[in-house]
């Protein structure tokens, strides 16, 4: 398995990964998840519902949307997966004189689409190969195009939540900016004007993780940041809000699928 990050789009993450017995719990990225089975086939939850993704089809899950990962073969899968920010595809639509559409929506978690397929299979090739800093920034550039051309949407066509709903996005939130603090359930439960029971019911409902849970995601997110700037695994674990280095090591490698080591030697 290979983790990084190229030197085009200012640090474009991605991943070579083969699979066997890996599967990784719910978890989110900061960034879009564009990713093409290339043997094998993978299973994942995303969207309130599970997928199946085999050889040659495209996995899409949007940027901070819950979703799993698991082998739907004894054999496992292998796959390659870019994952650009929002401000990558929103770059994309000023140019396509679309600014008012922002980063795209993808509805589909799972595509089948030959010719996209062998354009992302192009680009991780030349990727793996050439040093051609044009060539490189070009076909990235080309390809997510193509992608949003062909499969993005527009989140102004979502419907706005209300009521209830527009609490649980006040939690949400507030866990997004300030993961570190111990908060309690019942101040998350006072801000939404819920009970605790409800609150947790309808977090999980909405967003595919109770509270709890989404917090260790959003302190992955910026632990993940400290790691890039330079920070020691113990220092990031604590500062993130992790109890312990063990406790950050174990939901790093569920999510993530390396060792906070691993990743701190390709970022």
């Amino acid at each position: 398995m290979t983790y990084g990050h190229v030197n085009e789009l200012d640090g474009l993450a991605y991943l070579n990964a083969d699979y066997i017995e890996q599967t990784f719990s719910r978890h989110a990225h900061e960034g879009y998840c564009v990713g093409v089975i290339s043997e094998g086939a993978q299973g994942f939850y995303h969207n309130g519902a599970e997928h199946l993704a085999p050889q040659n089809t495209i996995i899409l899950v949007n940027a901070d949307e819950i979703h799993t990962g698991y082998s739907a073969t004894e054999t496992g899968w292998s796959y390659r997966a870019l994952y650009p920010l929002p401000q990558h595809f929103e770059q994309i639509s000023q140019d396509l004189g679309q600014p008012e559409y922002g980063a795209p929506y993808f509805r589909q978690s799972v595509v089948k689409d030959d010719a996209l397929a062998a354009s992302l299979r192009h680009l991780f090739n030349t990727l793996d190969h050439s040093e051609d800093t044009l060539l490189r920034e070009t076909l990235i550039y080309t390809t997510l195009t193509q992608l949003v051309l062909k499969h993005g949407g527009s989140r102004l066509n979502i419907k706005p939540t209300k009521g209830s709903a527009q609490s649980l996005y006040l939690v949400k939130e507030f866990l997004d900016e300030y993961p570190q603090w111990p908060v309690s359930l019942t101040e998350l439960a006072a801000l939404a004007c819920m009970t605790p029971f409800s609150l947790v019911r309808a977090f999980k409902r909405q967003f595919g993780l109770p509270p709890h849970a989404y917090q260790i995601q959003a302190r992955l997110r910026v632990a993940r940041q400290m790691l890039k700037r330079g920070l020691s695994i113990k220092d990031a674990a604590a500062e993130a809000g992790f109890h312990d280095q063990s406790h950050f090591h174990r939901h790093f490698k569920s999510a993530m699928g390396i060792t906070p080591g691993h990743y701190m030697k390709h970022v």
